[in-house]
């Protein structure tokens, strides 16, 4: 997110904006009966692209580690501010008036204070955790309830909630290896695979327990399914046209005034915006956003045209889903734009293997080369490592060499996070060495 965070930053808020504008101007003109107040609620709800979705389509062809990155960062930000564009139009549909300089305070304060306490929160949690006597069931609790408090906390000081439990997530992640010991990483990952996989099934769940009800409250108001769906078409279309169009936009800016970074002219820089336009699946956050309309206003009259928002939301993700998910993993294995990325990718892998192996080999001769004649133990597993192999297969280990070897993956894991600081290697390498590391430690714990 570092490297890239310039159009991570312009599509999580830039184009965000664009399209909840985009969508409010076509709801207030093709959709009798919505304001732009009301455009800019349904802007808010299906703007942002969820990153659970595109995730788990990806996962069904290989892309470059940057390019995810992109799209998995840009989902965690635009989600703040989607919800941000969101919350001001409830307001001005409350209260019938909308602000512009006190928006815009408000704005600034959510983002700047919601930044501000998730940094916070999370060093005070980082602190707990590194000195509190915690076990792994323990770490993963309090990595449950930790993301409510930064939340519950920001909302208390009017600024974004959402934005607190980003920032404070990628700061406790970054900093997971100074607090957390192997058992806690390896359990807390499936836990919060798990857990993930489950909260996105009950929103899903709930909307479609709802579907029934929001298609009764469109008869009851005169509007038939057909021109519902019509309705969603039109907004979807909206979506998928703005996002390409943003897409092309950032990467014109980027060769006018970042020229040493942008792509060489060809067919990659011409695909490429399409495929990060074509990616903007809509998910979890855009059904719980709608879902979060109330029922009735203030002063107890009827939310109007809730039951068409929800309707069209509907509509948009699942038309995003099918459409888009099914065939972005054609196009990208037909377009070939990520060949030469890919090939460089894999002799980055290699260049971090070999470069572990050697650093472990020197690391073991240089602290241990004394000590070898005496531990037969730590001889074989110099040559092991002098031979880049693996000690997995040794039946028997004593407690000299079990020691030398915690300490060796601990001089690993230090050699990867130095390693990592270079923006031209790709982290998710990192990310493996360091879990199989983790997963070494702990079959060394039950020998």
């Amino acid at each position: 997110m570092k490297k890239w965070w310039r159009i991570i930053g312009s599509f999580a808020f830039l184009v965000v904006f664009f399209t909840a504008i985009s969508v409010a101007v076509v709801v207030n003109h093709f959709i009798p009966g919505f304001s732009i107040a009301l455009g800019f609620v349904l802007g808010g709800i299906v703007a942002p692209p969820d990153a659970v979705s595109t995730g788990a389509i990806t996962k069904f062809v290989k892309i470059p580690r940057s390019t995810s990155a992109i799209l998995e960062g840009e989902s965690l930000l635009n989600d703040a501010s989607s919800l941000i564009i969101y919350r001001f139009a409830l307001i001005a549909i409350g209260t019938g008036q909308f602000i512009w300089h006190q928006a815009a305070l408000s704005f600034l304060w959510m983002v700047i204070g919601g930044a501000g306490v998730g940094l916070l929160l999370a060093w005070v949690f980082a602190q707990l955790h590194k000195r509190l006597p915690m076990d792994a069931p323990s770490n993963i609790a309090f990595t449950l309830i930790e993301p409510y408090c930064m939340y519950w906390i920001a909302e208390q000081l009017h600024c974004s909630g959402v934005l607190a439990v980003v920032i404070g997530g990628l700061y406790m992640s970054a900093r997971r290896l100074d607090f957390f010991n192997s058992a806690s990483r390896i359990q807390g990952y499936n836990v919060w695979e798990s857990f993930v996989f489950i909260l996105n099934g009950i929103v899903f769940l709930i909307i479609g327990l709802e579907l029934p009800d929001i298609v009764e409250g469109l008869r009851a108001k005169g509007i038939p399914l057909t021109i519902a769906i019509r309705y969603g078409v039109l907004v979807t279309a909206t979506l998928v046209l703005i996002r390409i169009a943003s897409a092309y936009l950032a990467m014109l800016a980027t060769i006018i005034f970042r020229p040493n970074v942008a792509p060489r002219a060809g067919r990659r820089t011409a695909l490429l915006p399409l495929l990060l336009g074509w990616s903007g699946m809509r998910g979890v956050v855009s059904l719980a956003a709608a879902l979060a309309i109330p029922i009735t206003l203030a002063d107890g009259t009827e939310f109007p045209q809730r039951n068409l928002i929800l309707f069209i939301t509907f509509v948009v993700i699942l038309l995003t889903l099918v459409v888009q998910g099914l065939t972005l993993p054609w196009f990208i294995t037909r377009s070939h734009v990520f060949d030469d990325i890919l090939q460089s990718v894999e002799s980055s892998t290699q260049l971090v293997k070999k470069g572990l192996k050697q650093h472990s080999y020197q690391y073991l001769k240089t602290k241990h080369e004394k000590e070898i004649d005496n531990y037969p133990g730590l001889e074989s597993l110099l040559r092991l490592w002098e031979q880049k192999a693996n000690s997995s297969d040794e039946p028997h280990i004593n407690e000299k060499t079990r020691e030398a070897l915690f300490q060796l993956l601990e001089a690993q894991r230090r050699y990867l996070t130095e390693l990592n600081k270079d923006p031209g290697i790709d982290e998710e390498i990192i990310r493996v060495e360091l879990y199989r590391i983790d997963l070494e430690e702990e079959r060394l714990k039950l020998m």
